[in-house]
Parts: C-alpha cells; sequence; structure tokens
C-alpha cells in the first residue's frame, strides 16, 4: 500500500515565495498547497488537514503570529514552522515558545529547510506514534479492563480506585490465574507514576544467585562474568513501579536486603560501595499464604508488614461464576472476532459448572482453543476441553482405588456432592432451607447448589 503524502500549508504574502516553497517541497515528495495571507490560510485549514504550516511572520490582515494561535487552539497535531527576516530573529524565537516547531530566516538555504521540514514531520510523526501507544495502554491497563460485576470483583474495583495513586506498598493475593498482573499494571497507568516504567519480575523464576543482581545491578568484575556495570530493576523502575510477582518464593536472604531498601528508600549495587537512592513503589503478589509462611518461619514477619499495608485479594473464578459470560465475551473480542461471542445454553452451562482450577487464565486459553478450532459463530460444548463436559460420575462411596485410566478428580466430587444433596431433600421433605440446615451451609448455597446439578426439590421452603 502506497504511504499517504505529508501535506504542507504555505502561507506567506510574496507571490516569489509561495511559489518557489511549493516547488521544491512539491518535488521532495510533499502534497502542497498555499495562501497568500492568514485569513486565507483559516479558510485552506477548514478545508483540510494539514501536517505541516509554513508561515511567514509580516503579513497584512492576518499575522503569522494571529495564524500559530488559530492552529494551536484549533489544530494542535499541525506543526508549525516560522519564516522571517534576519532583522526579526527574535520575533521568530518568542514564536517557538508560543507553540512553533522552528523558524527560518531569509535568506536562507534550501538544503537548510529540506532538513527542517523533515524533523518537524518526524516530530509529529513520533508524537502521533507515542498518542497512539498511551490511547492503547491507557485502554489494555484501564480499571475497565478489569471485568467483573460480581460483588467480589466491585469490591477490589472500589478499592484499586482508591489506593492507585498513594505511594503505599500493595500486597496482591489470590489464586495463580486470577489476573494479579493485570491489576498490578492498572494501578501504576491509573497513578501519578504512569510516565515511568511499570517493571515486573517473577521471583521464582529468577535463580538464587542471580536474584540479588537483577534487583539491586552489579559493578564491572564484582563476579566472574560482570565484565560491565549494570543497573538492576529498582534502578530502572525510579520514579515508577516495581512488580514483584510470587514474594513468597524470594529467599531468606534477599528478603532481608528488600526490607532494608523498603526502610532506607536506598540500596547497593553487588560488588558496589555507593548508595544509590530510588524512589519506587513496590507492589508484591503471592498466590501463598504469607501468615503461614511467617507462622512457618520461611518469610520474615516484618518484611510481611512492610508489604501488607493494603491487601487487595482477588477471588477465584469458581467464587464468581456471573462474570464467566463477561470474561468470555472479552477475551472474544481480544482474539479480534467481530461481533458478539454466541455460546450455546448446554456449553454455557458447562462452563459455569466447571470449577476452574487455573481461573481466568484458563478461560482465556479455552475460548482461545474454540476460536481456534472455528465452531463457526456459536461455541458448543463439542469444542469444549474434555474436563469441562466429562459426565458427572454417579454414586457416592469412598473410592476404592484410582482406576488405571485415572479419573476426573471434580466429575467424582460433583458426583459424590450431587448425591449428598438429593439425600439431604429427602430426609427434609423436599424442604430446602431444612435441607441447608442439615448440611450446615446458607439457604442461598444450597439453592446454587441445586441449580448446578439442575435438581428440582419438589417441595417449598418453609
Amino acid at each position: 500500500m502506497t504511504q499517504p503524502k505529508n501535506t504542507i500549508l504555505v502561507v506567506d504574502d510574496e507571490a516569489s515565495m509561495r511559489e518557489f516553497l511549493s516547488i521544491m517541497l512539491t518535488r521532495e515528495g510533499y502534497d502542497v498547497e498555499t495562501a497568500e495571507d492568514g485569513m486565507q490560510a483559516v479558510v485552506r485549514l477548514k478545508e483540510r488537514n494539514f501536517d505541516l504550516v509554513i508561515s511567514d511572520i509580516k503579513m497584512p490582515r492576518f499575522t503569522g503570529f494571529e495564524l500559530l494561535d488559530h492552529i494551536r487552539a484549533r489544530y494542535p497535531e499541525t506543526m508549525v514552522i516560522m519564516v522571517t527576516a534576519f532583522s526579526t530573529t527574535e520575533e521568530a524565537v518568542e514564536a517557538m515558545k508560543q507553540g512553533a516547531y522552528d523558524y527560518i530566516i531569509k535568506p536562507f538555504k534550501n538544503d537548510e529547510i529540506r532538513l527542517i521540514v523533515k524533523n518537524a514531520l518526524e516530530r509529529k510523526s513520533l508524537r502521533q506514534e507515542n498518542l497512539a501507544l498511551k490511547k492503547e495502554l491507557g485502554q489494555r491497563y484501564s480499571f475497565d479492563s478489569i471485568i467483573g460485576k460480581s460483588r467480589g470483583m466491585q469490591q477490589v474495583y472500589d478499592l484499586i480506585q482508591k489506593v492507585a495513586d498513594s505511594r503505599t506498598n500493595l500486597l496482591i493475593t489470590g489464586e495463580s490465574g486470577t489476573g494479579k498482573e493485570v491489576v498490578a499494571r492498572a494501578i501504576h497507568h491509573n497513578s501519578s507514576r504512569r510516565a515511568a516504567a511499570f517493571v515486573p519480575i517473577n521471583c521464582g523464576a529468577i535463580p538464587e544467585n542471580l536474584l540479588e543482581s537483577e534487583l539491586f545491578g552489579h559493578e564491572k568484575g564484582s563476579f566472574t562474568g560482570a565484565i560491565l556495570q549494570k543497573a538492576g530493576l529498582f534502578e530502572v523502575a525510579d520514579g515508577g513501579t516495581l512488580f514483584l510477582d510470587e514474594i513468597g518464593e524470594l529467599p531468606p536472604m534477599m528478603q532481608v536486603k528488600l526490607l532494608r531498601v523498603l526502610q532506607e528508600r536506598e540500596f547497593r549495587r553487588v560488588g558496589g560501595t555507593k548508595n544509590i537512592s530510588v524512589d519506587v513503589r513496590l507492589i508484591a503478589a503471592t498466590n501463598c499464604d504469607l501468615e503461614e509462611a511467617v507462622k512457618d518461619g520461611t518469610f520474615r514477619e516484618d518484611l510481611y508488614y512492610r508489604l501488607n499495608v493494603i491487601r487487595i485479594a482477588l477471588p477465584p473464578l469458581r467464587e464468581r461464576r456471573e462474570d464467566i459470560p463477561l470474561l468470555i465475551e472479552h477475551f472474544y473480542q481480544k482474539l479480534g472476532q467481530e461481533g458478539q461471542a454466541q455460546v450455546s445454553e448446554k456449553a454455557m452451562r458447562y462452563l459455569l459448572d466447571y470449577s476452574w482450577p487455573g481461573n481466568i487464565r484458563e478461560l482465556e486459553n479455552v475460548v482461545e482453543r474454540c476460536v481456534v478450532l472455528g465452531q463457526g459463530e456459536v461455541i458448543t460444548e463439542e469444542g469444549l476441553p474434555q474436563q469441562i463436559v466429562a459426565p458427572a460420575a454417579s454414586g457416592g462411596g469412598t473410592l476404592a482405588a484410582i482406576p488405571d485410566a485415572g479419573l476426573d478428580l471434580d466429575a467424582y466430587l460433583g458426583g459424590i456432592e450431587k448425591d449428598i444433596l438429593l439425600k439431604a431433600l429427602e430426609k427434609s421433605g423436599g424442604v430446602r432451607k431444612k435441607a441447608a440446615e442439615l448440611l450446615g451451609i446458607s439457604f442461598r448455597s444450597i439453592r446454587y447448589r441445586l441449580a448446578k446439578f439442575d435438581i428440582d426439590p419438589g417441595g417449598d421452603d418453609d
């Protein structure tokens, strides 16, 4: 596809200057129009978009300064270059202060004009790319990207809005796949630190002997293989956010060093003697029980309290099943599909009944699988993985042995649960409230469980 030409408007009350610039810039491959004064330029600007305006400062009726103000107010993406005689250079400098990209002094060299025009258009292109990137990041990591209408997710949503712009350390807890990094990125990109770096690191994925160098950097020659000085992730994240995922995997010695950084806001590179101060907001995440780790002596209590100033607990997907249709639609659109995701009633029932041990990450993989396999416009049970559609085992009792072929644990336990529910209903005469009391669960819980297995109690609730 042919790249569209950059558009340039030349504004000058001297016909010879307009003609000269028009011919030269057209030969350079630009789409050029002209205007004989500022008023005519205003009309041209209404008629089409221009990437660049080259305007003389001294013009009758509507000066270059007035035209510059007009462009800055109505067409902020348009670059402006001012043309001036040598005697009015101070005015050109003032124009730059008011928003012009650069100025050209008469008489000028052709190569000078070509270079200034080229640089101005490259600056405009870079500015547009940066704006597009910021918009994409803003959309991708806005609070709206955290999908969920369930009560648990609404509580999470309210909390992260309150803490996003604070300097407080945060601890995000939740099972694997619940979206801890998505929440951390949303917090960063909705804070005053958004212009600085968001630096993620998985504490369990880096060997212990390399972790200190990764976090704090090292000096040249500080250990075998350290052939150059290296900045650590704390330095990279200065002014921004450092996200320490799986903080529970942090080795004991690194826990001590991290605690010191959180207390002193400074550290030394490996092999270094100079203290380096940083302004970093720390967000930690874990899928393990840090309180138990503290009791077991595998995680420092003082570090735990430093990290756990505000805790954001993400619920597992099985506790927010009403969000599953919303998440399916979100992932469907994320994969570039047109229209809304269509899911058959039976397939949706399977998806709602499934326990989702891999949480949101597993659901996203399932949606992608269905799209890749190309079931047409509707997701049906035939396209779902076996572990989701495997029939529930019937009957209760104790499992004597695991079959050689293995078994579906969730389906087997589901069969036991269904059998217990039926027995409780039989004993209570079909009254759900009494059945719930027999099982030590709430009325809301038994209502949900009965609906899950399509069980009609056949009685009332009195």
